[in-house]
């Protein structure tokens, strides 16, 4: 079956890929991904289909597909080289800020309280500028895994 995302690289891209294939001093996938160009390449007309490319570089079909379709999408550099991971969670609250909460959570709850909530503790901290937002979720989860003890 033939691939919709033709592949026709440059002189200079295909140069580039065989010097690269040939040095062998790349990650593995992306002299995979390079391999995987140069068969595709339809610009001298002897362009392997999917299938054939897979068997031959003992890979999947998928991963041909992929690197096709992302040289065809964005070019060379996106086909070569792997994607950065994106959307990274970081810690609301870092070492001093967990510190912080369990001295609030072991003081006495504000004026009409028994205890405090974790609502509470979450509006204290923003009230306090420890931090910009906080959730009640996140605080619970924090002093769960601090072994707070309160006896």
């Amino acid at each position: 079956m033939a691939s919709k995302f033709i592949v026709k690289l440059t002189s200079e891209e295909r140069t580039q890929l065989e010097r690269m294939v040939s040095t062998g001093k790349r990650a593995a996938a992306t002299l995979m991904h390079a391999r995987i160009l140069l068969k595709a390449d339809a610009g001298d007309g002897q362009a392997w289909e999917n299938e054939r490319i897979a068997e031959a570089l003992e890979t999947s079909t998928g991963t041909v597909h992929r690197v096709r379709q992302a040289f065809v999408d964005e070019g060379l550099e996106a086909a070569l080289y792997r994607k950065k991971p994106t959307g990274r969670q970081y810690r609301t609250l870092d070492g001093e800020g967990e510190a912080r909460l369990v001295a609030l959570a072991c003081s006495t709850p504000p004026a009409g309280r028994v205890r405090w909530t974790m609502q509470l503790l979450a509006d204290k901290l923003i009230a306090l500028k420890i931090v910009d937002t906080i959730s009640d979720d996140t605080v619970h989860r924090t002093l769960k895994k601090t072994n707070l003890s309160r006896g």
